[in-house]
Protein backbone atom coordinates (compact mmCIF):
# COMPACT_ATOMS: atom_id res chain seq x y z
CA UNK A 1 0.00 0.00 0.00
CA UNK A 2 1.41 3.37 -1.04
CA UNK A 3 2.04 5.91 1.69
CA UNK A 4 -0.19 8.96 1.38
CA UNK A 5 1.75 12.10 0.42
CA UNK A 6 1.38 15.26 2.52
CA UNK A 7 -0.99 17.83 0.97
CA UNK A 8 0.44 20.54 -1.24
CA UNK A 9 1.20 23.91 0.36
CA UNK A 10 -1.50 26.45 -0.61
CA UNK A 11 -0.30 29.01 -3.12
CA UNK A 12 0.94 32.22 -1.50
CA UNK A 13 -0.94 35.46 -2.23
CA UNK A 14 0.77 38.43 -3.86
CA UNK A 15 1.42 40.22 -0.56
CA UNK A 16 3.85 37.45 0.46
CA UNK A 17 6.36 38.09 -2.30
CA UNK A 18 9.92 38.04 -0.91
CA UNK A 19 12.78 40.37 -1.84
CA UNK A 20 15.88 38.90 -3.47
CA UNK A 21 19.07 39.64 -1.47
CA UNK A 22 21.35 42.41 -2.72
CA UNK A 23 24.29 40.49 -4.09
CA UNK A 24 27.24 42.45 -2.66
CA UNK A 25 25.97 42.81 0.90
CA UNK A 26 24.66 39.25 0.88
CA UNK A 27 28.07 38.01 -0.20
CA UNK A 28 29.79 39.96 2.59
CA UNK A 29 27.54 38.69 5.39
CA UNK A 30 27.57 35.14 4.05
CA UNK A 31 31.36 35.15 3.74
CA UNK A 32 31.75 36.39 7.29
CA UNK A 33 29.40 33.73 8.68
CA UNK A 34 31.29 30.98 6.85
CA UNK A 35 34.75 32.21 7.83
CA UNK A 36 33.77 32.43 11.50
CA UNK A 37 31.94 29.07 11.36
CA UNK A 38 28.77 30.72 12.61
CA UNK A 39 25.07 30.22 11.90
CA UNK A 40 22.18 32.60 11.27
CA UNK A 41 18.50 32.04 11.80
CA UNK A 42 18.09 33.96 8.53
CA UNK A 43 19.16 30.84 6.63
CA UNK A 44 18.36 28.05 9.10
CA UNK A 45 14.84 29.33 9.63
CA UNK A 46 14.17 30.35 6.01
CA UNK A 47 13.37 33.88 7.19
CA UNK A 48 11.40 35.81 4.53
CA UNK A 49 13.25 39.01 5.45
CA UNK A 50 16.72 37.61 4.76
CA UNK A 51 16.95 39.52 1.48
CA UNK A 52 16.13 42.83 3.15
CA UNK A 53 18.32 42.35 6.24
CA UNK A 54 21.32 40.84 4.44
CA UNK A 55 21.02 43.54 1.81
CA UNK A 56 21.56 46.09 4.61
CA UNK A 57 24.47 44.10 6.03
CA UNK A 58 22.68 42.79 9.12
CA UNK A 59 21.87 39.30 10.37
CA UNK A 60 20.46 37.50 13.40
CA UNK A 61 23.13 35.16 14.74
CA UNK A 62 22.14 31.72 15.99
CA UNK A 63 24.43 30.29 18.67
CA UNK A 64 24.97 26.79 20.07
CA UNK A 65 25.13 25.20 16.62
CA UNK A 66 22.46 24.63 14.00
CA UNK A 67 20.91 21.37 15.25
CA UNK A 68 17.99 21.61 17.67
CA UNK A 69 17.02 19.01 20.26
CA UNK A 70 13.32 19.79 19.81
CA UNK A 71 11.10 19.11 16.83
CA UNK A 72 8.52 21.89 16.67
CA UNK A 73 6.27 21.31 13.68
CA UNK A 74 6.54 24.85 12.33
CA UNK A 75 10.32 25.16 12.38
CA UNK A 76 12.78 24.53 9.55
CA UNK A 77 15.90 24.35 11.77
CA UNK A 78 17.63 20.94 11.63
CA UNK A 79 16.80 18.51 14.44
CA UNK A 80 18.83 15.65 15.88
CA UNK A 81 21.88 15.13 18.07
CA UNK A 82 23.83 18.42 18.28
CA UNK A 83 27.59 18.70 17.95
CA UNK A 84 29.82 19.60 20.88
CA UNK A 85 29.60 23.20 22.09
CA UNK A 86 32.12 25.56 20.49
CA UNK A 87 33.58 27.53 23.41
CA UNK A 88 35.10 30.02 20.95
CA UNK A 89 31.70 30.88 19.52
CA UNK A 90 31.00 33.88 21.84
CA UNK A 91 34.18 35.62 20.70
CA UNK A 92 33.52 34.78 17.03
CA UNK A 93 30.03 36.27 17.25
CA UNK A 94 31.33 39.39 18.99
CA UNK A 95 34.03 39.85 16.37
CA UNK A 96 31.46 39.49 13.60
CA UNK A 97 29.22 42.10 15.21
CA UNK A 98 32.22 44.45 15.25
CA UNK A 99 33.18 43.72 11.64
CA UNK A 100 29.63 44.45 10.50
CA UNK A 101 29.62 47.68 12.58
CA UNK A 102 26.24 46.80 14.08
CA UNK A 103 24.66 49.37 16.37
CA UNK A 104 22.13 46.75 17.45
CA UNK A 105 22.45 42.98 17.18
CA UNK A 106 20.04 40.09 17.69
CA UNK A 107 21.13 36.70 18.99
CA UNK A 108 19.03 33.54 19.08
CA UNK A 109 19.82 29.84 19.51
CA UNK A 110 18.67 26.31 18.97
CA UNK A 111 17.32 24.42 22.00
CA UNK A 112 20.04 22.43 23.74
CA UNK A 113 18.16 20.14 26.10
CA UNK A 114 21.18 17.82 25.93
CA UNK A 115 23.26 20.25 28.03
CA UNK A 116 22.96 20.43 31.84
CA UNK A 117 22.45 24.21 31.68
CA UNK A 118 20.62 24.25 28.35
CA UNK A 119 23.43 26.38 26.95
CA UNK A 120 22.91 29.27 29.39
CA UNK A 121 26.66 29.67 30.03
CA UNK A 122 27.33 30.15 26.30
CA UNK A 123 24.50 32.67 26.18
CA UNK A 124 26.07 34.65 29.03
CA UNK A 125 29.54 34.51 27.51
CA UNK A 126 28.19 35.67 24.13
CA UNK A 127 26.43 38.69 25.63
CA UNK A 128 29.51 39.64 27.65
CA UNK A 129 31.86 39.29 24.68
CA UNK A 130 29.64 41.41 22.46
CA UNK A 131 29.58 44.11 25.12
CA UNK A 132 33.36 43.87 25.63
CA UNK A 133 34.21 44.31 21.94
CA UNK A 134 31.28 46.55 20.98
CA UNK A 135 30.75 49.10 23.73
CA UNK A 136 28.14 51.09 21.79
CA UNK A 137 26.15 48.12 20.49
CA UNK A 138 22.80 47.25 22.05
CA UNK A 139 21.70 43.62 22.23
CA UNK A 140 18.46 41.70 21.87
CA UNK A 141 18.42 38.00 22.73
CA UNK A 142 15.69 35.60 21.66
CA UNK A 143 15.95 32.79 24.20
CA UNK A 144 14.49 29.29 24.63
CA UNK A 145 12.34 28.52 27.68
CA UNK A 146 15.05 26.47 29.49
CA UNK A 147 12.11 24.33 30.67
CA UNK A 148 11.15 27.23 32.91
CA UNK A 149 14.31 26.95 35.03
CA UNK A 150 14.37 30.36 36.72
CA UNK A 151 18.03 30.19 37.77
CA UNK A 152 19.17 29.66 34.15
CA UNK A 153 16.95 32.45 32.86
CA UNK A 154 18.28 34.71 35.62
CA UNK A 155 21.84 34.15 34.41
CA UNK A 156 20.89 35.69 31.06
CA UNK A 157 19.00 38.52 32.76
CA UNK A 158 22.06 39.28 34.88
CA UNK A 159 24.20 39.60 31.73
CA UNK A 160 21.94 42.58 30.93
CA UNK A 161 21.10 42.54 27.24
CA UNK A 162 18.81 45.48 26.48
CA UNK A 163 15.90 43.31 25.25
CA UNK A 164 15.04 39.70 26.07
CA UNK A 165 12.54 38.02 23.78
CA UNK A 166 10.83 34.66 24.15
CA UNK A 167 8.15 33.69 21.65
CA UNK A 168 4.93 32.01 22.69
CA UNK A 169 4.65 31.20 18.94
CA UNK A 170 0.93 30.42 18.90
CA UNK A 171 -2.25 30.45 20.97
CA UNK A 172 -2.67 28.19 23.99
CA UNK A 173 -4.98 25.66 22.30
CA UNK A 174 -2.56 24.98 19.45
CA UNK A 175 0.63 24.90 21.54
CA UNK A 176 0.62 21.12 22.17
CA UNK A 177 0.14 20.49 18.43
CA UNK A 178 2.71 22.95 17.15
CA UNK A 179 5.49 23.07 19.77
CA UNK A 180 7.22 19.82 20.65
CA UNK A 181 8.09 20.37 24.32
CA UNK A 182 7.38 23.97 25.28
CA UNK A 183 4.27 24.82 27.26
CA UNK A 184 2.20 27.96 26.89
CA UNK A 185 2.06 28.74 30.60
CA UNK A 186 5.80 28.08 30.99
CA UNK A 187 6.51 30.60 28.25
CA UNK A 188 4.35 33.20 30.00
CA UNK A 189 6.28 32.64 33.24
CA UNK A 190 9.57 33.14 31.37
CA UNK A 191 8.29 36.45 29.98
CA UNK A 192 7.03 37.50 33.41
CA UNK A 193 10.45 36.85 34.98
CA UNK A 194 12.09 38.97 32.29
CA UNK A 195 9.61 41.81 32.78
CA UNK A 196 10.00 41.76 36.57
CA UNK A 197 13.76 42.24 36.13
CA UNK A 198 13.19 45.64 34.55
CA UNK A 199 14.50 44.63 31.12
CA UNK A 200 12.36 44.93 28.00
CA UNK A 201 10.26 41.77 27.61
CA UNK A 202 9.22 40.81 24.07
CA UNK A 203 7.29 37.98 22.44
CA UNK A 204 5.96 36.87 19.07
CA UNK A 205 3.02 34.98 17.60
CA UNK A 206 2.60 33.33 14.19
CA UNK A 207 -0.80 33.63 12.50
CA UNK A 208 -2.37 31.23 10.03
CA UNK A 209 -2.06 28.02 12.06
CA UNK A 210 -5.79 27.71 12.62
CA UNK A 211 -6.20 30.07 15.56
CA UNK A 212 -9.35 32.18 15.99
CA UNK A 213 -9.46 35.93 16.43
CA UNK A 214 -10.67 35.55 20.01
CA UNK A 215 -7.69 33.30 20.75
CA UNK A 216 -5.29 35.89 19.34
CA UNK A 217 -6.85 38.59 21.51
CA UNK A 218 -6.66 36.31 24.54
CA UNK A 219 -2.97 35.70 23.87
CA UNK A 220 -2.45 39.45 23.73
CA UNK A 221 -4.21 39.78 27.09
CA UNK A 222 -2.10 36.98 28.56
CA UNK A 223 1.11 38.71 27.44
CA UNK A 224 0.03 42.07 28.81
CA UNK A 225 -0.81 40.47 32.18
CA UNK A 226 2.87 39.49 32.53
CA UNK A 227 3.95 42.98 31.34
CA UNK A 228 5.26 42.02 27.92
CA UNK A 229 6.17 45.32 26.24
CA UNK A 230 6.83 44.35 22.61
CA UNK A 231 4.77 42.06 20.38
CA UNK A 232 5.46 40.79 16.87
CA UNK A 233 2.77 39.25 14.70
CA UNK A 234 3.64 37.57 11.40
CA UNK A 235 2.29 35.08 8.90
CA UNK A 236 3.25 31.43 9.38
CA UNK A 237 4.93 30.16 6.22
CA UNK A 238 4.99 26.39 5.96
CA UNK A 239 8.62 25.42 5.18
CA UNK A 240 7.85 22.07 3.51
CA UNK A 241 4.92 19.75 2.89
CA UNK A 242 6.00 17.73 5.94
CA UNK A 243 5.65 20.65 8.35
CA UNK A 244 2.50 21.79 10.13
CA UNK A 245 0.01 22.85 7.45
CA UNK A 246 -0.72 26.52 6.93
CA UNK A 247 -4.46 26.96 7.45
CA UNK A 248 -4.89 30.54 6.25
CA UNK A 249 -3.04 33.50 4.77
CA UNK A 250 -4.00 36.55 6.80
CA UNK A 251 -4.57 39.75 4.83
CA UNK A 252 -2.32 42.75 5.58
CA UNK A 253 -5.37 44.78 6.59
CA UNK A 254 -6.09 42.30 9.37
CA UNK A 255 -2.51 42.53 10.57
CA UNK A 256 -2.90 46.32 10.67
CA UNK A 257 -6.07 45.90 12.73
CA UNK A 258 -4.25 43.65 15.21
CA UNK A 259 -1.51 46.27 15.53
CA UNK A 260 -4.04 48.90 16.55
CA UNK A 261 -5.67 46.51 19.01
CA UNK A 262 -2.33 45.58 20.53
CA UNK A 263 -1.29 49.20 21.02
CA UNK A 264 -4.64 49.92 22.64
CA UNK A 265 -4.03 47.01 25.01
CA UNK A 266 -0.85 48.68 26.22
CA UNK A 267 2.05 47.20 24.26
CA UNK A 268 4.78 49.79 23.66
CA UNK A 269 5.51 48.39 20.20
CA UNK A 270 3.52 46.08 17.95
CA UNK A 271 5.11 44.96 14.67
CA UNK A 272 2.32 43.33 12.70
CA UNK A 273 2.36 42.40 9.03
CA UNK A 274 2.65 39.17 7.01
CA UNK A 275 6.46 39.16 6.71
CA UNK A 276 7.23 40.36 10.25
CA UNK A 277 9.54 38.10 12.25
CA UNK A 278 10.99 38.42 15.75
CA UNK A 279 13.95 40.60 14.77
CA UNK A 280 11.96 42.96 12.54
CA UNK A 281 12.79 46.58 13.51
CA UNK A 282 14.46 45.17 16.61
CA UNK A 283 16.66 48.23 17.05
CA UNK A 284 13.59 50.32 17.87
CA UNK A 285 12.42 48.03 20.65
CA UNK A 286 15.29 48.97 22.97
CA UNK A 287 13.27 52.09 23.82
CA UNK A 288 10.26 50.12 25.06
Amino acid sequence: MKQKKPPLIPRKPDWLKIKIPKAQAHKHVNGLVISKRLHTICESGNCPNAGDCWGRGTATFMILGDICTRSCKFCNVKIGKPHAVDTNEPTSVAESVKELSLKHCVITSVDRDDLPDGGASIWVDTIKEIKRLNTNTTIEVLIPDFDGNESLIQQIIDAKPEVISHNIETVERLTPEVRSRAKYQTSLKVIEQIAQSGLVAKSGIMLGLGETENEILQSMNDLRKVNCKVLTLGQYLQPTRNHYPVKAYIHPDKFAEYKTIGLNKGFSYVESSPLVRSSYKANEHVNA
